[in-house]
């Protein structure tokens, strides 16, 4: 993670709400003594849906109770995390957070039945996932610089696909082609359409996340060139950044953390962090995840709050350029 200074946590603190509460004095020795419910607000298969569902499975054998995961999907993710707000503040439901559900569906989304920040506590990321630029083989551009210079002596004639208004893949390409200057012709389609479009060469390349289509990369269905993080990925450190490659400062990924409904005693925070840090340096662990292309991380949950608030600010960066509608 990035050294975030102390004002900067501070102030994140400050505007989430999340404190100590007052039942933090309760031991929690007992806890957990039943199942507990995992929300995922993603739909079943999707990569954070699959990589969740690693960390519940050692989350509850470290516990000693099932962590039994519930998805949630739709509607962004703001339906899952409704649900989550809304539980009672016993440990006993959490929430599994993401990109799409903490950053970007606040933003796009006018009527939320919750707060992002000031209703749930941060415990923990635990992974993140790299956004990946990735091109049709049969093409003759090999890089960032190639795909730079063709669209610039051919303005217009690139196709750029995305999964679709408002998901990763569409505000990591408005990102990039503002921040590259370069004019290319955006083309949304439903989901993973959007790489078939690039396989079959409907449109020649796309940014989108790692876990996705890393199986066609490998396959020799697509041409991975680079990758959207501030550093190269543990997983492709063959890979360039797209920053080093030609558009300084680009940074789009995805993660995926785990949060509790505000109110939710400090005792039982503690030990779910320390589990689920534990959980995360088991090699086995980190070797499942690494599989699913997730990059293993853990944080305080100062520094998740932190975190996402600056996600939010680079997110909603592309969200103005995207002028996509607020619903």
């Amino acid at each position: 993670m990035r050294v975030i200074s102390r004002v900067v946590l501070a102030s994140a603190l400050i505007a989430s709400g999340y404190a100590a509460p007052a039942s933090a004095a309760q031991p929690a020795a007992d806890y957990p003594a039943k199942p507990i419910r995992l929300i995922i607000a993603n739909t079943t298969g999707t990569s954070v849906d699959t990589l969740s569902r690693i960390l519940a499975i050692k989350m509850g054998e470290v516990l000693g109770q099932q962590m039994v995961t519930d998805n949630r999907g739709g509607a962004g993710g703001t339906i899952g995390a409704e649900l989550a707000a809304q539980a009672t503040p016993d440990g006993y439901t959490l929430l599994l957070t993401s990109t799409g559900v903490q950053v970007i569906a606040p933003q796009v989304y006018k009527k939320l039945g919750y707060h992002p920040l000031k209703d749930f506590a941060p415990i923990s990321l635990f992974a993140v996932t790299q956004n990946v630029l990735v091109m049709n083989p049969t093409l003759p551009m090999r890089s960032v610089q190639d795909l730079l210079a063709y669209a610039r002596a051919n303005p217009g004639k690139l196709n750029m696909a995305n999964a679709g208004s408002g998901f990763q893949s569409h505000l990591a390409g408005v990102l990039f082609t503002h921040m590259a200057k370069i004019d290319v012709l955006h083309v949304p389609y439903k989901g993973g359409a959007s790489l078939i479009a690039v396989i079959a060469n409907e449109a020649q390349f796309t940014i989108a996340p790692g876990p996705a289509l890393m199986g066609h990369v490998r396959g020799g269905r697509l041409r991975a060139v680079a990758t959207g993080g501030e550093k190269r990925s543990i997983l492709t450190p063959e890979l360039p950044t797209i920053s080093e490659s030609g558009v300084p400062g680009f940074v789009s990924t995805g993660w995926s953390g785990l949060m509790a409904p505000r109110k939710t005693p400090k005792p039982v925070l503690d030990k779910l962090h320390a589990t689920l840090v534990k959980v995360i340096a088991d090699p086995a662990t980190r070797e499942l995840l690494e599989r699913q292309g997730g990059e293993p991380v853990t944080t305080t949950p100062a520094e998740f709050l932190a975190f996402i608030n600056q996600e939010h600010e680079r997110f909603g960066n592309a969200i103005r350029i995207a002028k996509l509608d607020v619903q």
